[in-house]
């Protein structure tokens, strides 16, 4: 619960019960707004990805890409990755989200979100239940600390099936390779994960297999709940 202060022991306890109610505020103003965009992907990335990089592109075309199979797409709302994210959804008018976070450099939301679609938290953890409660896969291009965050979360949850498997995408593999390589040759080989979890992890640089393959997951998992 980061950013409610767990560790400031000269803050009175008193205000904690108080404290439930704004998270409570936040939970409800987001499930209200969310729960009527529909299928949609997650994407992530830093906010320090510069317009002129490829990687900046490659998001643009990724979220064009899954745009088109009728997804909407999902950003932390900010700039870099994200803003690259929301701006391919609305070139191809597919529906862009962004769910911001309350930060002294992230002064506001990009302006490539719908107006529908434009959210602010305070706790960083409500944020993440917005992310992965609607989300039906997750993209991770290049990034830092918050971006990794969200990976290794997502990938603990499935690990222990606190949620259903969905489809998770490195896209950029010279950025991802170092991190792939670390997990198989160390952390694999220490019993640290096992091979299965592994195969939760998808690595590539194609828009079009990462836009097919969340598709094709997205039948298979409908026409099973159907079935």
């Amino acid at each position: 619960m980061d950013d409610i202060k767990l560790n400031d022991h000269n803050e009175s306890y008193t205000s904690d019960s108080w404290r439930v109610f704004r998270v409570v505020s936040e939970l409800v103003e987001g499930f209200e707004k969310m729960t009527t965009i529909g299928p949609s992907v997650s994407i992530f990335g830093g906010a320090r990805i510069s317009e002129n990089s490829p990687y900046y592109t490659l998001a643009v075309e990724t979220a064009k890409a899954i745009s088109a199979k009728k997804f909407a797409i999902i950003t932390g709302g900010g700039p870099g990755i994200m803003e690259a994210a929301n701006k391919g959804a609305q070139e191809v008018h597919g529906k862009s989200c962004g769910i911001g976070i309350d930060l002294p450099f992230e002064a506001k939301l990009n302006d490539y979100i719908d107006l529908d679609y434009r959210l602010q938290f305070r706790y960083f953890f409500i944020r993440k239940v917005m992310f992965i409660r609607y989300a039906q896969g997750y993209v991770f291009l290049p990034g830092g600390y918050g971006t990794l965050d969200e990976l290794f979360e997502a990938l603990t949850l499935i690990q222990t099936k606190k949620i259903k498997p969905f489809p998770i995408y490195l896209l950029g593999t010279e950025y991802w390779k170092g991190m792939m390589d670390w997990l198989i040759e160390t952390v694999l080989k220490m019993d640290g994960i096992a091979p299965e979890d592994l195969k939760l992890i998808q690595l590539t640089d194609s828009p079009e297999e990462v836009a097919n393959g969340i598709e094709r997951h997205y039948q298979r998992d409908r026409a099973t709940r159907n079935f």
